[in-house]
C-alpha cells in the first residue's frame, strides 16, 4: 500500500474476484475504496479481528473436540492421528477441510452433513516438503501452494490465478479438489500431467498411487470407507521437458472451467520421447488422452505431431453438452488447446482462449 489504500491495480481486482457486481460495477467500488484510505489501526473490524484471533488461538489445548447431540456432531480432531482414528470409526462422516465445496451443500442444497469431522486446523496436513519430489499436504490451501508450485513449474502461475477468487484459494485445500472426485475439478489435470501421486491413509494405514488412478468414474474413487487423501507427491520432471496449463470458462475468474488441460511433453534430440496429456470436463473423470500421447510419442517436435494428437482426441474423449459448454465446442476446444501448445513452444503468438 502506497499513502494509505492506493491499490496496485492487479492486487485490488484480486481481492474483489469474490465479489461479483452485476449493478455498479468493478470502477466506483475501486474508486471508493481508494477514497476511503483510513489507518488499519483505527480500523474497528481489523481490531476485532485480531482480538478474536488471539482469543480463539488461545482455545488450542491439543484435545479433541466434540460439539452436538449424537449423530448429529461436529469432531474437531486433536491432530492427525486422532482424525485417522475417528475418521476410520465414523466413515459415513463428511470431511470438512477449506468447506468451499461442502459449505454449498449446506447453503444452496440445505444437505445434512452430520457427523462432520473439521480437519482445516491439523498442521500436519499443511506441511510443504520440499525435496526432490515435491510433497503437499492435502490441506495445503491453493494460496499455501502456488508461490511453491510456481517457483518449480512456472507454467502453474498464471493457471493457479484462475482458480476460484483469493477468498476461496485462502480456504480451498488442494487435497480436498482431489478427494471430491469432480470431473471439472481444476488441480487434477495438471497434477496428472506432472505425474503426480498420493497417498492414501487409514488408520495407521498408508498406500500411494498414481493420481491419475485414483480417479475411477464419476462420484466414484479409489478410497474405502474412513480413508482419507492425506499427502501429494510431485515428481522432479525430466530434462527436457515442455509444460503447459489451461482453463477455458465463460468468465476469467470465479468459474467453473468448460475445459481444463495439462500437458507434458518430454522432447531428446528433436524427437518427442514422452507425453502425458491430461484433461478435466471431457470425459466421467479427470482422464489422461491415451490416443493422443501415442500420436506424439516417437514423432519430430513438430506441427504434424500435434495435429496428429488432435485429430486422436476423437478416439480419447466423448465429451457432453452440459450449461457450461456443448460437446462440439469441448472437442474443438481441446483439440486447439494442443496446437496452441505448439504455438507457444515455436514462439509464436498464441490464440487467446477463454471463453466458452
Amino acid at each position: 500500500m502506497d499513502g494509505g489504500f492506493r491499490p496496485r491495480a492487479r492486487a485490488d481486482r484480486d481481492r474483489l474476484q469474490g465479489n461479483l457486481c452485476r449493478c455498479t460495477g468493478y470502477a466506483p467500488i475501486l474508486r471508493a475504496a481508494q477514497a476511503a484510505g483510513g489507518d488499519r489501526a483505527a480500523d474497528p473490524l481489523a481490531v476485532e479481528r485480531e482480538e478474536v484471533t488471539a482469543r480463539l488461538r488461545a482455545l488450542r489445548d491439543g484435545r479433541r473436540v466434540v460439539t452436538g447431540p449424537e449423530g448429529d456432531t461436529a469432531i474437531l480432531p486433536a491432530d492427525l492421528d486422532d482424525f485417522a482414528r475417528v475418521y476410520a470409526e465414523t466413515p459415513e462422516a463428511t470431511v470438512v477441510a477449506g468447506a468451499t465445496d461442502v459449505g454449498l451443500w449446506v447453503t444452496k442444497f440445505l444437505r445434512p452433513i452430520a457427523p462432520a469431522i473439521f480437519i482445516g486446523h491439523l498442521d500436519e496436513l499443511r506441511r510443504i516438503e520440499q525435496g526432490e519430489t515435491l510433497t503437499l499436504g492435502a490441506g495445503v490451501s491453493y494460496t499455501e501452494a502456488w508461490p511453491v508450485l510456481a517457483d518449480r513449474f512456472p507454467h502453474l502461475d498464471a493457471y493457479w490465478s484462475r482458480i476460484a477468487g483469493w477468498q476461496v484459494r485462502n480456504m480451498g485445500t488442494v487435497g480436498g479438489n482431489i478427494a471430491n472426485g469432480s470431473p471439472i475439478g481444476d488441480t487434477p489435470p495438471v497434477l496428472i500431467a506432472l505425474g503426480a501421486e498420493i497417498t492414501l491413509r487409514h488408520g495407521n494405514s498408508r498406500r500411494r498411487l498414481p493420481l491419475e488412478a485414483f480417479f475411477i468414474d464419476y462420484g466414484k474413487q479409489d478410497r474405502a470407507a474412513g480413508e482419507f487423501v492425506e499427502a501429494i507427491h510431485i515428481p522432479p520432471q525430466a530434462q527436457g521437458t515442455h509444460h503447459a496449463a489451461y482453463k477455458i470458462s465463460k468468465r476469467r475468474d470465479e468459474d467453473i472451467s468448460a475445459v481444463a488441460a495439462g500437458f507434458a511433453v518430454t522432447v531428446e534430440n528433436g524427437t518427442i520421447t514422452g507425453a502425458r496429456l491430461a484433461f478435466g470436463g471431457m470425459a466421467a473423470t479427470p482422464r489422461r488422452a491415451a490416443h493422443a500421447e501415442a500420436a506424439l510419442t516417437d514423432q519430430p517436435f513438430g506441427p504434424d505431431a500435434f495435429e496428429a494428437a488432435a485429430r486422436a482426441l476423437t478416439r480419447d474423449f466423448q465429451p457432453l453438452t452440459d450449461w457450461r459448454a456443448s460437446a462440439d465446442y469441448r472437442m474443438l476446444a481441446a483439440q486447439n488447446l494442443l496446437r496452441r501448445f505448439w504455438l507457444e513452444q515455436d514462439g509464436a503468438e498464441p490464440v487467446r482462449l477463454e471463453r466458452a
